[in-house]
C-alpha cells in the first residue's frame, strides 16, 4: 500500500491564510510520496481539504482523494446552523472524488464521526489536523490523541496566533 493522508480537524476553523498553510502541508506529503488522500465531511477543515486537495489535481494528475460520509442520509439535504443562521446542504457527490461509508449506519448518531476518525486513522501514515490542544473537549483533539498513540506523522496546523482572531 502507498502512503495515505487523512484530514482531521475541528468543524469551525479561523486562521489567516487557510489555503496556503494547507497546500503547503499537502505539497509537502505529495513530495514524500504520498498520492491518497482523505477527509470527512462535516465541517470547515474538511471543506477546505477537499478545496486544496481537488485545485492541486491541475499539478498532480494521479493524486487520488477519499470522501468519507457517516450516513447515507447525507446524500439527502439537511438542514445547517451555519453560526447562527440555518439553511440547507447537501452532500456534493464528485465525479473525481471516491465516497466511502466504513460499516457504520447502526451505530448511534454521536459516535459516527469519532469512529470513522478512527478507521480514517488506521489507514493512514500521516494526519494533518488542525487541532487546539488547549480545548477541553474535542473530538478533533480526541482522533489527534488516537493518531499519536498509532504512530502516525502528525502535521498540525493549528498555531496560537489563531486564537487572537
Amino acid at each position: 500500500m502507498g502512503k495515505k493522508t487523512c484530514f482531521i480537524g475541528h468543524r469551525e476553523i479561523f486562521f489567516k491564510n487557510k489555503n496556503e498553510r494547507m497546500s503547503q502541508a499537502i505539497e509537502r506529503e505529495l513530495s514524500r510520496g504520498c498520492k491518497a488522500f482523505t477527509m470527512g465531511t462535516h465541517g470547515n477543515f474538511d471543506k477546505l481539504a477537499l478545496s486544496v486537495c481537488r485545485s492541486l489535481r491541475t499539478e498532480h494528475p494521479d493524486l487520488k482523494i477519499e470522501l468519507v460520509i457517516t450516513s447515507l442520509h447525507q446524500i439527502e439535504q439537511k438542514e445547517i446552523n451555519y453560526g447562527g443562521i440555518w439553511g440547507k446542504e447537501k452532500y456534493t457527490i464528485y465525479d473525481d472524488v471516491d465516497t466511502v461509508m466504513y460499516d457504520i449506519e447502526e451505530v448511534h448518531y454521536k459516535r459516527k464521526i469519532t469512529i470513522s476518525n478512527r478507521q480514517m486513522i488506521d489507514t493512514c501514515d500521516t494526519m494533518i489536523c488542525y487541532v487546539d490542544e488547549t480545548k477541553s473537549r474535542s473530538g478533533a483533539k480526541t482522533a489527534l490523541r488516537y493518531a499519536q498513540k498509532k504512530g502516525l506523522r502528525i502535521v498540525n496546523l493549528f498555531e496560537k496566533e489563531d486564537l487572537k482572531l
